[in-house]
C-alpha cells in the first residue's frame, strides 16, 4: 500500500515538474512577444527620415544612402546583412557590431548575420575545416547572447550559415563568372586588410572577397554593414555585381575600435582584446595593461571601448546613456557624452587610474548575464569544447642515458683494496690473489747494464 502511494506521488511531482518548465517558457514567450510588439510599434512611428538617422548614427562612411533612402520610402523594412568569419573566439571588440545591429533593429531593419564558416576556412586555413562547423554554432550562441545581455529584441534577426547556399552550384558558378572579369590585382587590393597576408599566398585569399560580394545577391539584401576595414571589398561588390546582371547594393561602415594595446583589436593576440567569457579577475589585469596615455584621447582603446560599447549598451539596457566614475576623495564624474569625457581627459580631472577601475566594474557587469547563460546551457558548453578543443598535452623528453665509456669512474666494475686485493663485478678479470703479488713484485728486477 505505501509503495503504490509512493508511486503516485512521484507521478504527480513529475507532472508539477513539467506545468512549472511549461509556465516558465510561456512566461518567457510572453515577455519576447511583449518586447518584439513594443520594439515594432517604436519603429512603425519613425519617419523614413529618422530611421535614417538612426541607421547612420557613430558610422564612420555610408556608400550609396540613397539606395536605403529609396527602399525606406517603400515602406518596407530596410534587409541589412552584417558577416563574420568563425574563426577565433568573439572578443569583446564584438560588443561594437552587435550594438550597431541594434540601432538597426530599432530602425525597424530585417537584418542577417552571416556566420561565415567557408570564409573562415577559406582566409588562409584560419579555422580548420574539421572545426568549423563547431565555431559557427559557437558563434550563434555568442552573438545571441550578446544581443540579449543588452535588451535586443531578436524578431527580425536572422542567422544564416554561409556553407548552407555557398556550395550549391549556382552560386559558384556566380563565383567562378566573377573570377573571370576581377584581375588578380583587384582581387588581392580588396582582401588586403581583411584577408592574412603572406608571401607565398593560397589562392583561396583571392576568392574571399569575392564570395562576400556575392552574399549580397544571395542573401537578398540592401546593405551590407561591417568595419571601415572592409572598405576595398564594399567597393569591390559595387564595380563588379552590375557586371553579372545583379544590382548594386548600398554599404555601412563603423570606425574601427582600437585594442587595448592600441592599434587593431584581434582575436590573435590575446592582450590586445578581452574574451566574453574572461572570468572578473581576468578583464581587472588586462584593462590593468591596457594602454591609455594621461592626456591622450587618440588612440586610446579604453575611451574608445566606453564610447562605442559602454555608453550604448547602457542606454539600451536603462533608457540613457550613462557612465559612472568613482573616485575615492571626491564625488563621482558622471558622463552622458563621449565629448565630455574627452575633455575632461584631456585636462587631466579623469586620469587612467581613475578611468581603468569604472571600465572594469562596467564590462563585470556587462559580461555577467553572458557568463551565465553560458554556465547554465550544457549544449554551449559541449559546443566550446568542440569548437576550440585544448591543445594537446606536449609530451616530456625521455632522458637517454649517455654511455661514458669504461674509464669514467661511475663506470668501475673493481675496487682495489689495500691489501692489494680487489672486488666487484670484474674481480675474476683483475685479480690475481696476495699469492701472485708478491711473487709478481719480487720477479721485478733492474737490468744491469752491461
Amino acid at each position: 500500500m505505501a509503495d503504490s502511494i509512493k508511486d503516485e506521488i512521484a507521478t504527480i511531482e513529475k507532472k508539477i515538474e513539467e506545468l512549472q518548465a511549461q509556465l516558465v517558457n510561456a512566461k518567457a514567450r510572453l515577455q519576447k512577444s511583449q518586447n518584439e510588439s513594443a520594439a515594432s510599434d517604436e519603429s512603425a512611428k519613425m519617419s523614413p527620415e529618422e530611421k535614417l538617422d538612426l541607421i547612420k548614427v557613430n558610422l564612420k562612411e555610408v556608400l550609396n544612402p540613397e539606395i536605403m533612402e529609396a527602399a525606406l520610402k517603400e515602406g518596407r523594412p530596410l534587409k541589412v546583412y552584417w558577416g563574420t568569419a568563425t574563426t577565433g573566439r568573439p572578443h569583446c571588440g564584438y560588443f561594437v557590431p552587435i550594438l550597431k545591429l541594434a540601432q538597426f533593429l530599432a530602425a525597424g531593419c530585417h537584418v542577417k548575420i552571416l556566420l561565415a564558416d567557408i570564409h573562415g576556412f577559406l582566409d588562409n586555413l584560419k579555422a580548420p575545416i574539421e572545426l568549423v562547423k563547431f565555431r559557427a554554432e559557437y558563434y550563434r550562441f555568442t552573438i545571441t547572447a550578446l544581443l540579449k545581455a543588452v535588451n535586443v529584441p531578436i524578431d527580425r534577426l536572422e542567422f544564416v550559415l554561409g556553407s548552407s547556399y555557398e556550395l550549391k552550384p549556382d552560386y559558384m558558378m556566380d563565383v567562378l563568372r566573377l573570377a573571370s572579369i576581377t584581375s588578380e590585382h583587384d582581387a588581392k587590393r580588396a582582401g588586403a586588410e581583411v584577408v592574412k597576408q603572406t608571401d607565398n599566398a593560397p589562392l583561396s585569399g583571392l576568392l574571399y572577397p569575392l564570395m562576400q560580394a556575392l552574399d549580397e545577391q544571395y542573401l537578398d539584401v540592401d546593405m551590407q554593414f561591417g568595419g571601415v576595414d572592409q572598405r576595398k571589398i564594399f567597393a569591390l561588390a559595387k564595380d563588379i555585381l552590375p557586371k553579372i546582371g545583379y544590382k548594386e547594393r548600398a554599404h555601412c561602415m563603423n570606425p574601427m575600435v582600437p585594442g587595448l594595446q592600441g592599434g587593431k583589436m584581434s582575436a590573435s593576440d590575446p592582450d590586445s582584446k578581452i574574451d566574453v567569457l574572461d572570468n572578473e579577475d581576468i578583464v581587472k589585469r588586462k584593462l590593468k595593461k591596457a594602454h591609455a596615455a594621461p592626456k591622450v584621447v587618440e588612440d586610446n582603446g579604453i575611451l574608445s571601448f566606453v564610447e562605442y560599447v559602454l555608453l550604448p549598451a547602457s542606454y539600451l539596457r536603462h533608457g540613457t546613456p550613462k557612465f559612472v566614475v568613482p573616485r575615492r576623495d571626491a564625488e563621482p564624474l558622471e558622463y552622458t557624452t563621449i565629448a565630455q569625457m574627452h575633455e575632461d581627459y584631456k585636462a587631466d580631472i579623469l586620469s587612467p587610474q581613475t578611468l581603468k577601475p569604472a571600465v572594469v566594474d562596467a564590462l563585470n557587469a556587462l559580461l555577467k548575464p553572458v557568463q551565465e547563460e553560458f554556465q547554465s546551457s550544457a549544449e554551449w558548453k559541449e559546443i566550446e569544447q568542440k569548437a576550440y578543443p585544448p591543445p594537446p598535452a606536449e609530451k616530456k623528453k625521455e632522458k637517454k642515458v649517455k654511455n661514458k665509456g669504461t674509464f669514467h669512474p661511475g663506470a668501475k666494475k673493481v675496487e682495489a683494496k689495500p691489501d692489494g686485493h680487489v672486488e666487484g663485478a670484474d674481480k675474476a678479470k683483475v685479480d690475481v690473489g696476495t699469492e701472485g703479488v708478491r711473487e709478481a713484485i719480487e720477479n721485478l728486477t733492474l737490468e744491469e747494464k752491461k
